[in-house]
């Protein structure tokens, strides 16, 4: 495998792992295509949704079970690295090589497991990609077209439907590989007694963090309005036959969603938008709309467009009810005076989360931040988001930052404070100290001999033909099964 954990200094995040193949999404030839001839200069490829039509395509780098690679993939795969503002000279050819012939291995067992991916979501993510296109070729999507031989900005979407559909399949074949993979204590004990102590990760600096929120306090009449004007669109669509999704693109203040018109695919098996959203969704009938309810971002309302086995195809609109400034200042306010009794010791500050703070998710740990990629309460200096960087590098330990005016993705105003708890000093990796970051390492490497193991018996198992002109690359794989 390409990937592989060299040195334990390095931290490798197995996430990070899985999601290279949507990241790097690597071009590959038409999902629906089978071999029907080689011959050394060129492959005649048919397409099997118009069986009677055939296409000469020249520069067949290899085919893995029944897809192939072609010369021109490397290429493209390249220009998509770049696109996505990554570096592609980080990689040499055969390296990309590599990485799209495992992706294909992966891809292809992944329909032999009858593994099924969402063609919604493929479509948004190919929408992003394009957008992204745009954005560095100055809206001009020429120089792109052509390289990828293409007359028209749907013929080249069309194409990277399956490029990413390809990709998707991977990825979910590398996660149902390793959904089952656990570690024991033994086992984490074993992985760090075996690393010599000149060789054991040296982790950074690590603060532990905690904050205070106070929200502005919205008017009951407010709230009122932004129901009504959720029970109006219902009716309006229901009974007039007004469009849903115009209705978003006019009306939604969810700017993440607005471009897609609303639309969200949920998972009954995995976790994705708020309890409330997901409870909703899945309570409806295909075409249905909900009544109006709330979340922690505002109110709803939901049309449940499609069911395909365990995904919902959804659309929302949310309406966040509007804050009079008297309600912001009041807020600010607040918080001014909770800051000032911490400082001059009349409660303590996670008393005061405990007390006052209006996030729920921190304020019953005394507002302490739970890290989302260790889930601890570590946060290590060097990978700590920079928003939240900035606001803490000038603090000393239990100082207490000055009021922060803060706005989530909807654009709610909201104020905290924040300090630090505890500082944990740049150090060699301590067994008992840093279990937590251990275990995810020996996880991480467990996992991953776990893929070695199973691809290397799948390349085995699969027809694979690698081109003469690519059999010089040093695989970490046996893809030439000497």
């Amino acid at each position: 495998m390409l990937l592989k954990i060299n040195n334990l200094k390095s931290t490798i995040n197995l996430k990070h792992i899985i999601a290279l193949s949507i990241s790097l999404f690597a071009a590959t030839g038409l999902f629906a295509q089978e071999i029907i001839e080689d011959t050394p200069e060129e492959t005649i490829v048919k397409d099997s949704v118009q069986p009677f039509k055939e296409s000469k395509i020249d520069g067949v780098a290899a085919v893995v079970g029944e897809f192939i690679v072609l010369d021109s993939d490397i290429d493209k795969t390249e220009l998509q690295i770049k696109a996505q503002g990554g570096d592609p000279s980080n990689f040499t050819r055969c390296e990309l090589f590599g990485k799209l012939l495992e992706d294909k291995l992966y891809a292809h067992h992944a329909i032999q497991d009858s593994i099924v991916v969402s063609d919604a979501e493929i479509r948004s993510v190919v929408s992003q990609q394009v957008e992204q296109f745009k954005i560095q070729f100055k809206g001009d999507l020429s120089e792109v077209l052509d390289f990828y031989k293409k007359d028209t900005e749907k013929a080249l979407k069309d194409e990277m439907f399956e490029i990413n559909k390809a990709n998707k399949l991977a990825s979910e074949m590398q996660k149902k590989i390793i959904n089952e993979v656990e570690i024991t204590p033994e086992e984490v004990r074993v992985f760090f007694n075996n690393i010599p102590v000149d060789e054991r990760p040296v982790f950074g600096t690590e603060l532990k963090v905690a904050q205070i929120v106070v929200e502005p306090v919205v008017a009951p009449e407010s709230v009122q309005r932004a129901i009504d004007r959720l029970k109006e669109f219902k009716t309006d669509v229901e009974e007039n036959g007004a469009n849903f999704r115009s209705k978003v693109v006019l009306y939604t203040d969810d700017l993440a969603s607005k471009a897609k018109g609303g639309l969200y695919t949920l998972n009954r098996n995995k976790p994705q938008m708020v309890k409330e959203f997901r409870e909703v969704a899945f309570s409806l009938q295909e075409g249905q709309i909900s009544d109006p309810f709330k979340s922690e971002f505002g109110y709803h309302i939901v049309l449940l467009e499609k069911i395909r086995g365990q995904e919902y195809d959804v659309r929302h609109i949310l309406l966040i009810p509007e804050v009079s400034s008297e309600a912001v200042k009041a807020a600010k306010d607040k918080l001014e005076n909770i800051r000032e009794n911490i400082i001059n010791g009349n409660i303590t500050f996670a008393d005061a989360a405990k007390d006052s703070s209006d996030e729920i998710k921190t304020k019953f740990q005394g507002g302490q931040l739970i890290n989302p990629q260790t889930q601890d309460y570590n946060f290590e200096l060097t990978k700590m988001d920079p928003e939240l960087y900035g606001q803490l590098q000038a603090l000393e330990n239990n100082e207490i930052s000055k009021v922060i005016t803060d706005q989530d993705r909807t654009g709610d105003v909201k104020f905290k404070i924040i300090t630090v708890t505890d500082r944990i000093d740049e150090h060699e990796a301590n067994y008992a100290r840093d279990y937590l970051k251990i275990k995810e390492l020996a996880l991480n490497e467990k996992r991953l001999n776990v893929i070695d193991k199973w691809q290397q018996e799948k390349i085995m198992d699969t027809y694979i033909k690698i081109s003469d002109s690519h059999k010089d690359c040093e695989f970490n794989s046996n893809w030439l099964k000497k």
